[in-house]
């Protein structure tokens, strides 16, 4: 089955064209990274997958998630994890009182906290508490989300959605915000997670792609311009265009790394 199945979609706000002629497939079991400077068009292209936007075009397309063209907003977040940066800034915001197990919970009605109207069957608690001992966060069961790490309440969050036990996650520049240890542990974690579902990452930092990761696809000018295998398509010819500077490309055990290439 493919997870995504686009072809030649355009999005523009406005009269402003701010993605064209995107042709993309994800194929379950598979795992993508996306990669693209700020203001490519990343953000815009997660409201496609999340469908918080569709097309808006005089010309034919095909925007299909897991088959289907239309979803229910709560019934696509059972099969899709979206982790997104946004969704971080607001449980950090509005939910500083929640304990680890309560942001946990709420992903069975996608809200932010729990309320005494909401029925928690037994079985969830139970898949609750398995799905944070699998992310290693059984321990903050009852910290305070104002007292947690930004690493922590990222974990949190993977945990609300992985409750669902979806077949795939888009996760928007995951590492974000992440102190070097952190973002270490955060890239094992989401090694982890590859073996459960597919993992489509979305992101500026190729030090992100972890060695699971066999595809990439690289958004300049508003497209998708390459995409293919992480060996051919991680070139300094193609970063440097992707980025808009001269880059030297590295890698190393399996994973990427830059420097800028001084003339």
């Amino acid at each position: 089955m493919n997870i995504v199945d686009f072809e030649n979609i355009y999005v523009s706000y406005d009269i402003k064209p701010i993605l064209k002629n995107i042709n993309l497939k994800v194929k379950e079991g598979e795992h993508l990274a996306i990669l693209g400077a700020n203001g490519s068009g990343k953000s815009t292209l997660m409201k496609l997958f999340s469908n918080d936007i569709y097309p808006n075009t005089k010309y034919e397309f095909k925007k299909e998630i897991f088959g289907k063209q239309r979803w229910g907003i709560f019934e696509l977040k059972k099969k899709l994890g979206i982790i997104t940066n946004d969704l971080h800034n607001y449980f950090e915001k509005q939910g500083t009182f929640l304990t680890a197990y309560e942001v946990v919970l709420s992903g069975y009605y996608s809200s932010i906290g729990v309320f005494k109207h909401q029925d928690f069957k037994k079985e969830w608690h139970k898949k609750a508490l398995e799905t944070m001992e699998f992310l290693d966060i059984l321990d903050i069961k009852d910290k305070l989300v104002f007292t947690m790490s930004t690493g922590q309440l990222r974990k949190c969050i993977i945990a609300r959605a992985l409750v669902h036990e979806p077949k795939a996650f888009v996760l928007d520049e995951p590492t974000s915000g992440l102190d070097i240890k952190a973002q270490i542990s955060f890239i094992s974690l989401l090694k982890k997670l590859s073996k459960k579902a597919t993992i489509i990452l979305i992101t500026h930092h190729i030090e992100e792609v972890f060695e699971e990761i066999k595809n990439i696809a690289l958004i300049s000018e508003q497209t998708i311009y390459k995409i293919g295998d992480k060996k051919t398509i991680m070139t300094n010819k193609n970063l440097s265009k992707t980025f808009g500077i001269e880059l030297y490309v590295s890698r190393r055990d399996g994973r990427y790394f830059y420097s800028e290439i001084f003339s």
